[in-house]
């Protein structure tokens, strides 16, 4: 994970709206991993009568969150966890993380110990059927890397739609709210839906924000 300390400043302070949207309200325990400088963090902090825990792999950035969120834990999140309170948060939140890591699947099970009876963790996780990703696995035959998107060269496991729902469900969570977010504006997603018979409209979305809870 060395490349992605490396990283533009600019990477670790995106605000992300479209994610604080999806905050359940009477929420007063967040726990915000991968939480970069905070900015996120800081807006949903705005909205809850509580605190704010977070997770940040690069030190730097960890060191800037800890000016705002209550507590902060700066390394790998599958080790970190162990230092973060059971039962406790109403939600949490992974907004483009859960790609970065080697084994996503294990930080999820986990997760769930980490959760009130009706807490959510709630997820940003990019659309490898993005047109703009598709287009050259379908046409150019290359799967190349790129420095951010949706082939970040830092992303370790790759998703559509369909299987960030199956990897929540089979892990025992029931999905709450599952969509598309960050819709391009291009039409050419519906040029290429036309011999498709417009049955493959997600490849409008970059990424997708799940909403899921522990099943009971």
């Amino acid at each position: 994970m060395s490349s992605y300390a490396e990283k533009p400043k600019e990477y670790f302070k995106h605000k992300r709206p479209e994610m604080l949207a999806f905050l359940p309200s009477g929420t007063r325990h967040v726990l915000d991993i991968g939480c970069g400088e905070g900015a996120f963090g800081e807006e949903v902090k705005k909205h809850i009568q509580g605190e704010i825990w977070g997770i940040e792999y690069v030190e730097s950035s960890a060191k800037v969150a800890a000016g705002i969120f209550d507590h902060v834990f700066s390394g790998d999140v599958a080790e970190l966890l162990a230092k973060v309170p059971d039962n406790h948060f109403d939600v949490i939140y992974c907004n483009d993380v859960l790609e970065h890591l080697t084994d996503p699947y294990t930080v999820l099970e986990v997760l769930k110990s980490k959760l009130t009876k009706d807490g959510v963790v709630i997820s940003s996780i990019p659309n490898l059927r993005y047109h703009r990703a598709l287009f050259p696995l379908l046409v150019k035959k290359d799967f190349q890397y790129e420095e951010y998107g949706v082939m970040d060269k830092t992303h370790f496991r790759f998703f559509t739609g369909k299987s960030i729902r199956r990897m929540y469900e089979e892990l025992g969570y029931e999905v709450m709210s599952h969509k598309g977010i960050n819709t391009t504006k291009s039409v050419k997603p519906f040029f290429y839906n036309i011999p498709l018979l417009f049955t493959a409209m997600d490849i409008r979305h970059q990424q997708y924000a799940t909403v899921a809870k522990v099943k009971r």
